[in-house]
């Protein structure tokens, strides 16, 4: 082939669809758009699921919260499945972190598990706002899927052995996200540092 000058055409690989859509379930507005960037912490969480590929040709699932303004990551789980309980428990996750205040905008992507009864009935009795991207417009919560991909192009495109080595590989690469890695979107600052760095100024 390399002698004629041909390519092979590669099919494409299975990608797992991560937004189950349910027609029949309410769409929440888009509350980002025309609003100044979050000023604070704990002002606009975003939110989005992904796959991460296994050897046995299978898949788990990564959900995962991350503080608009300081871009650190608060709260992620990876299960074996796309039920709402993926999203719940990540999120409970980040809310015993960081305590949300009252009014906090609660932002992804119009996946069916966003849009539980028992995801809503928790983001209201807490008086969250809950936002989400508008109808097959993927740049409305693009900060979520561009977080989604530099950690998988830092961890090579990396195959997992099962749910356990995934689990732990997301640990170490969360904590190293959040305590070292330096982000040019808060001026080359690490996200914790960036966070700190904000109570400092505002303390009372």
């Amino acid at each position: 082939m390399n002698v004629y000058g041909l390519i092979a055409i590669q099919p494409k690989s299975f990608v797992p669809r991560t937004t189950q859509s349910n027609p029949h379930l309410y769409r929440n507005p888009n509350q980002l758009l025309d609003r100044d960037p979050p000023s604070k912490p704990n002002e606009v969480i975003v939110g989005d699921i992904t796959y991460l590929p296994l050897k046995n040709g299978g898949h788990v699932f990564l959900s995962m919260w991350l503080d608009l303004y300081c871009h650190k990551i608060i709260g992620y789980c990876i299960y074996d499945h796309l039920q709402a309980s993926l999203v719940y428990d990540s999120f409970m996750q980040g809310l015993k972190k960081q305590n949300f205040p009252k009014g906090i905008i609660v932002h992804s992507d119009g996946g069916a598990q966003y849009k539980s009864k028992r995801f809503r009935k928790l983001l209201s009795k807490l008086c969250l706002v809950q936002s989400m991207t508008r109808r097959n417009n993927h740049y409305d919560n693009a900060v979520a899927e561009s977080l989604f991909s530099r950690l998988k192009n830092e961890q090579e495109k990396k195959v997992y052995k099962d749910i356990e080595e995934a689990r732990s590989t997301y640990f170490e690469d969360i904590v190293y996200y959040n305590t070292k890695r330096k982000h040019s979107s808060i001026g080359y600052k690490k996200p914790i540092e960036f966070e700190k760095e904000y109570y400092e100024r505002n303390k009372k």
